[in-house]
């Protein structure tokens, strides 16, 4: 049993909380309930973030790191603070958008998160038209029925966690066992395991997908060519899980946003594909393309807690 190592980190202008429960990952949580304390699964290693009254950050693993220096610059890497927020929105956007910027301000401390490729794919596989509370149960279910579990040692005491399953271990399962991690939807569990069978093949190499010489299109279409894969999950796995920052999913709330603040009629009409491929036309013209999923999934985080006062948690 492993103890955990502790380092205190000074975070510089990120909002963990907010980048955390913003609906791209569904594997942290608030630790012994405790709103101060957070606790994540990052491919395989256990992350408890404490928070003092100084907006400083004492984190706490079970990963093995040589000194502190690499603890830091794991957390910068992950929660991405190597991309400058103030590079994010095109120039002259807070003056032709005076009032949105305004109101988008306080969230712009939000950053991606660089997670596990395969776990995103699974996970937004999982997710479809379901609420986050019910995600989070659903993948915290999917880690414990069969992801391996880990015990490591917290001030002197046992604490048990569970990885997210490997794709061999999940090619090997039931649709009528995993339905149960993805709402009692067994077609939506078939074709989980279908694409974990493909992925544990090679048959799909997603960090090929990473590749920025890759057109995003031709990315986007590889993940589609799986069952249960449309455009927009599979702009979640651009995203999310492959760091395309330029990958803008459309969901409802951003069609909302996108006709609310931006005056695109189009945006509620019906979401055929051709329809959701003008929309990202759009958005790209009134966003900076190499970024526009990044500043879109604040302009969608801000959509939520601001005109939709939905809870993130």
């Amino acid at each position: 049993m492993r103890e955990l190592k502790t380092v205190i980190l000074s975070p510089n202008l990120i909002d963990i909380e907010g980048s955390i429960f913003s609906g791209q990952s569904f594997r942290w949580d608030y630790f012994q309930n405790k709103k101060h304390l957070f606790c994540g699964v990052i491919d395989g290693d256990i992350f408890i973030l404490k928070k003092d009254k100084e907006e400083k950050y004492t984190v706490s693993t079970s990963k093995y790191f040589s000194h502190e220096e690499e603890i830091i610059d794991f957390i910068r890497d992950y929660f991405c603070l190597d991309i400058d927020a103030n590079l994010l929105f095109p120039l002259g956007f807070s003056e032709r958008y005076p009032e949105l910027w305004k109101l988008i301000k306080p969230y712009m401390g939000l950053k991606i998160l660089r997670q596990n490729a395969f776990e995103i794919l699974i996970t937004f596989m999982c997710a479809q038209g379901l609420g986050m509370k019910i995600i989070r149960r659903q993948i915290s279910y999917l880690a414990k029925e069969y992801g391996r579990q880990c015990i490591v040692s917290m001030e002197g005491k046992p604490l048990q966690y569970h990885c997210f399953p490997s794709p061999e271990t999940l090619a090997g399962t039931n649709p009528d066992s995993l339905r149960l991690c993805t709402n009692n939807n067994c077609i939506r569990a078939k074709n989980i395991i279908d694409a974990a069978r493909i992925v544990a093949s090679g048959g799909l190499d997603l960090e090929c997908l990473k590749d920025p010489e890759m057109p995003l299109e031709t990315a986007r279409k590889r993940l589609c060519t799986l069952s249960g894969i449309g455009n927009k999950i599979a702009d979640c796995i651009l995203l999310f899980g492959l760091q395309r920052f330029s990958a803008f999913p459309i969901d409802t709330h951003v069609r909302q946003y996108l006709a609310s603040w931006f005056s695109i009629g189009d945006a509620l009409q019906s979401l055929t594909q051709k329809n959701y491929l003008f929309l990202q036309d759009q958005a790209l013209r009134i966003l900076k393309p190499e970024f526009a999923g990044f500043a879109g999934h604040i302009l969608f985080h801000s959509w939520r807690k601001e005109v939709k006062h939905l809870a993130t948690y």
